[in-house]
């Protein structure tokens, strides 16, 4: 059997040879978008895009008309990144380590376009003996959505280093299974599953706390990271933003609209978020967690990637150290206030 992580390599390769190998005959410009993210409240400015078609507006604001968009939802990057190399997606919305390393392995042709949110991603046990990192024995197993490229698998790497020793950054890679965050919590929920542990996002965190018996904190993302970490953003390969440039700052114009409408309009944005995934979680409810510590970084800037991407080359991951985080970013990014 195929693993995740060797079909995620083997994407990423097949990716490099797409990318690099593509004639400028293809690269044209295109009216049908499509854009894919993950599950959770990290991703509501795209649901906010959808529902208001806001690329759509700001597209013909630039002067491109009848610019459509298809959203797909995907469990995790992995599966993200499969849809761009097989051409199903143009876009995608996902987490900072899948951008570095398609960043990488691409030579530089795969940029992000604009980030999304920063909110805190937790790591969560309903297991009362781990209390701390250290506490994970050989056989305790915690769902991440991409094992040892996702976002959630490379800070656990880092906060293993830190815990552990430089040496052993991997030391908690053979604990990690991958699972989608709904499947995640599902796994949570239910006592007799193996899996006891999740390294989650919002609002799969505060559902975890509060319908798990036994759910507690084992570390976030901020305690690890020193701040705020993107772990949503867009991008696109610099063909298509190449091909597509007035889309790409479309994309940056519908975003921004996006995350002031949810710092303007809170309420009207968790009701948008509700109605395009289904959310049952109350209005009222999804409105008090955002009112959680850290649960309002909705910024276009990337948060936190030049630390991840040190890691990342520190390891080996990342055969190139990128110098600033605009070397990954396109120049539609470049005004802003980055780290």
């Amino acid at each position: 059997m195929i693993k995740p992580f060797q079909r995620g390599v083997a994407a990423i390769a097949l990716i490099v040879a797409t990318v690099l190998a593509a004639s400028p005959a293809r690269a044209q410009q295109k009216s049908e978008i499509a854009l894919s993210r993950q599950p959770g409240i990290f991703y509501m400015p795209s649901h906010i895009m959808e529902k208001l078609k806001l690329i759509e507006k700001h597209a013909a604001s630039l002067g491109v008309s009848g610019v459509t968009t298809k959203w797909i939802t995907f469990s995790g990057g992995g599966a993200q990144t499969d849809a761009l190399l097989a051409g199903g997606v143009d876009i995608l919305n996902t987490g900072t380590g899948n951008l570095l390393l398609l960043w990488d392995r691409t030579r530089g042709g795969v940029k992000g376009i604009v980030a999304t949110s920063a909110q805190p991603m937790t790591l969560i046990s309903r297991d009362a003996n781990i209390k701390s990192i250290k506490d994970f024995g050989p056989s305790d197993k915690i769902a991440v959505p991409t094992v040892k490229v996702s976002t959630q698998a490379i800070v656990l790497q880092i906060a293993a280093a830190e815990a552990f020793g430089a040496d052993q950054w991997s030391k908690l890679d053979a604990n990690t299974v991958q699972l989608g965050h709904p499947d995640a919590y599902a796994a949570l929920s239910n006592p007799k599953h193996e899996v006891h542990n999740h390294f989650s996002i919002p609002p799969f965190t505060f559902l975890e706390l509060k319908n798990v018996p036994g759910a507690h904190i084992v570390l976030s993302s901020p305690d690890v990271m020193g701040g705020p970490l993107s772990q949503a953003q867009f991008f696109t390969t610099t063909k298509f933003a190449d091909a597509n440039p007035k889309i790409i700052q479309a994309v940056r114009d519908a975003t921004k609209e996006a995350q002031d409408l949810i710092r303007s309009d809170t309420k009207q944005a968790v009701e948008i978020y509700k109605e395009i995934t289904g959310d049952k979680t109350s209005v009222e409810e999804l409105l008090h967690l955002l009112k959680e510590p850290g649960m309002m970084e909705w910024n276009l800037e990337p948060q936190g990637t030049m630390k991840f991407a040190a890691h990342l080359f520190k390891t080996g991951t990342l055969k190139n150290q990128p110098k600033a985080w605009t070397d990954y970013y396109l120049p539609v990014a470049h005004d802003l206030k980055g780290n």
